[in-house]
């Protein structure tokens, strides 16, 4: 077997080398403008990412989380509200929540594509629900087209979580619609590792309804209908001119990198899905997939931690996303059981996947898990 060094869940410094000539022109030219807060760039971003995803209405703001907060804001959404939320999620979709006042309601998710479907919906939904925040998870995203209709159907408010699947594109009534432009609200993050990434934080907002995006935009700016007007209360929480420049550059290369990460999943798959012991990803038969993680499960916590440890050895990385479910974190326990939620996160194991991959990089990952398991673990 011949050694492949420096192996990185995400390789930045190369995707860097390789768009420098552009991102360091595109630098240059907003240190030397001295726009640094609400410069044309960001105008710019915003018009441009409406365009690749359909949003009519795209707003930026200062990350991800300020995304969701302001989308709760924006519906209306108050103290004492119940919202209905996976348990299998990062931590963003319910910090929010607590913040505002709202009551989280944990839903459980699929066992196989790892997010809320109508049927687990049901068992956690009751009347006095106002809203569901639906986490599109690890590249590709939920079943939209029976949740908007379920939704629908009980006057429930709908915003997604699209932070880690932009680009991907759900069948709604036979139509494909990008993620994050269904439900109400869409939000995203920019936070350097996702598949469009800024070198700092950043977040967008997402939506087709012109009095939303009104309030969206007052809101993210201190409540402010112009300068030093302020009609609703709001915060500060703005994308920096340096940041929507560099993501411009990167806008303009995203189905490339989409293109690159479905190439390293497919290779993946080529050589681990006759690994008995092993689940590859799932693929949802409405959504297509863009791969933000290339995600694993496996029979039991012991038999993971161990494969782990044994790809640690081999100094290759891996990433549990995610280890405890929100319930279980100690600001937001609830005494409940969600199953699928706490077997997942036992089992799931994520493998490194980025858009400089190289294929001896991924033949020494799949080599080393196939030498595992032969060895009887």
């Amino acid at each position: 077997m011949t050694y492949v060094p420096n192996i990185q869940m995400v390789d930045l410094q190369k995707q860097y080398q390789r768009l420098s000539s552009e991102i360091d022109r595109k630098i240059k030219e907003c240190l030397q403008s001295a726009q640094f807060i609400q410069g044309q760039e960001v105008r710019d971003f915003e018009q441009e990412l409406g365009q690749y995803l359909s949003s009519k209405y795209t707003i930026s703001c200062g990350n991800g989380t300020d995304a969701l907060m302001l989308a709760c804001m924006a519906l209306g959404l108050k103290a004492g509200d119940k919202v209905i939320v996976p348990g299998f999620t990062y931590i963003a979709s319910v910090e929010i929540l607590k913040l505002l006042g709202i009551e989280p309601v944990y839903c459980d998710v699929d066992l196989q594509h790892f997010m809320m479907d109508v049927d687990l919906l049901n068992e956690a939904y009751t009347a006095d629900c106002k809203a569901l925040i639906v986490v599109h998870l690890y590249g590709q995203s939920a079943e939209m087209d029976s949740i908007l209709q379920w939704a629908n159907e009980r006057g429930l408010l709908i915003i997604e979580d699209n932070a880690q699947a932009i680009g991907a594109e759900c069948l709604i009534g036979g139509n494909p619609i990008s993620a994050g432009t269904i439900g109400y609200i869409g939000t995203t993050s920019f936070f350097p590792s996702k598949n469009l990434g800024a070198f700092g934080d950043g977040g967008a907002i997402f939506t087709q309804d012109e009095d939303l995006a009104k309030s969206l935009k007052m809101m993210a700016n201190h409540g402010q209908s112009r300068k030093y007007i302020h009609d609703v209360v709001g915060v500060n929480s703005r994308l920096d001119t340096i940041q929507a420049a560099i993501l411009r550059v990167k806008l303009e290369h995203l189905s490339e990198f989409t293109n690159a990460r479905r190439a390293v999943s497919d290779r993946y798959d080529l050589q681990l899905k006759s690994i008995a012991e092993i689940q590859i990803p799932y693929r949802i038969s409405t959504s297509t997939h863009v791969f933000h993680q290339y995600t694993i499960r496996l029979k039991d916590k012991t038999a993971r931690d161990a494969l782990q440890e044994f790809l640690k050895e081999k100094q290759i990385p891996s990433v549990v996303y995610y280890p405890l479910p929100v319930y279980h974190q100690k600001p937001y326990y609830q005494d409940i059981f969600l199953p699928n939620t706490e077997m997942l996160c036992q089992q799931v194991l994520s493998l490194p996947i980025h858009t400089e991959m190289t294929e001896p990089e991924i033949d020494y990952i799949c080599e080393n898990i196939k030498q595992f398991f032969d060895a009887g673990a």
